[in-house]
């Protein structure tokens, strides 16, 4: 079967990117990469003080809308999607790169992490993509692709990923259980789990600078990747090309994930 596929492959795709904090982040890797194979986009900025670093990224795309997003207001997760309806009537890509917990149960360990911090984490970090998909569906009226961030901490035991660790775990089976449910609407879903990356979010993980020296020294491609290549991968699962492919947790680290 031939694939009429059209030149840009997202040409005219209308594309939600959530998580940016600045232009090292790996949600702005996805939003570079979906403009540049022709999507439209659609910002958000977490807060007043998050927005003079994310307002350029969106202005320098194009971004047709650009608003502020705190993913644990309902309120404002509502405007966003109430706008996406009126100025587009569609959507065809979302990515949620949002993770967070409190400072003091982040860096400790998960004896000692209390159960507020907990439950704040695994509702901002997780349910908030259960959330947005909810949201998202019906206005995928012809398919579309949904995208999560994780990380191998959510697999395997990383030392300082602490709380995080069993959230990603929980955020992976959302994306797999998401999958299954929404695939009858042609929705595909995927959890993408990038290596060791210098973003402001990971800045808050103890011994950090270690983390991602031992990844690029066992990385069989022997170098860390960045956001383009996270990106990228997200550009071609969102495309025709990748359209039999959902349910997945696709590792973007150079191989490090298959290194005993």
């Amino acid at each position: 079967m031939t694939l009429h596929i059209p030149q840009p492959p997202l040409e005219g795709a209308k594309a939600l990117v959530t998580g940016i904090a600045n232009e090292h982040s790996i949600a702005c890797g996805c939003a570079k990469a979906f403009r540049e194979l022709g999507a439209d986009l659609a910002i958000t900025y977490a807060d007043e003080k998050a927005r003079p670093y994310v307002e350029p990224v969106a202005r320098s795309l194009e971004a047709s809308i650009f608003m502020p997003l705190d993913a644990s207001r309902r309120d404002e997760l509502d405007a966003v999607f109430a706008r996406i309806a009126s100025e587009w009537g569609r959507l065809d890509i979302l990515v949620h790169s949002i993770a967070w917990a409190p400072k003091d149960d982040l860096q400790g360990g998960l004896l000692t992490c209390s159960a507020e911090g907990f439950a704040k984490a695994m509702d901002i970090s997780c349910h908030s993509f259960v959330r947005m998909a909810r949201l998202a569906a019906p206005l995928m009226k012809n398919g579309g692709t949904m995208f999560t961030m994780s990380y191998h901490g959510a697999n395997k035991v990383v030392p300082n990923y602490n709380v995080m660790g069993p959230v990603k775990a929980a955020l992976e089976a959302c994306a797999r259980y998401l999958a299954y449910e929404l695939g009858p609407q042609g929705i595909r879903v995927h959890a993408i789990s990038p290596g060791p990356l210098k973003t402001r979010a990971a800045s808050g993980l103890k011994d950090f600078d270690l983390l991602l020296a031992e990844a690029a020294q066992r990385a069989p491609l022997g170098e860390l990747v960045d956001i383009m290549d996270v990106g990228f991968t997200c550009a071609f699962l969102a495309t025709p090309y990748a359209r039999r492919l959902s349910g997945e947790t696709l590792y973007v680290d150079g191989g490090v994930n298959i290194m005993g």
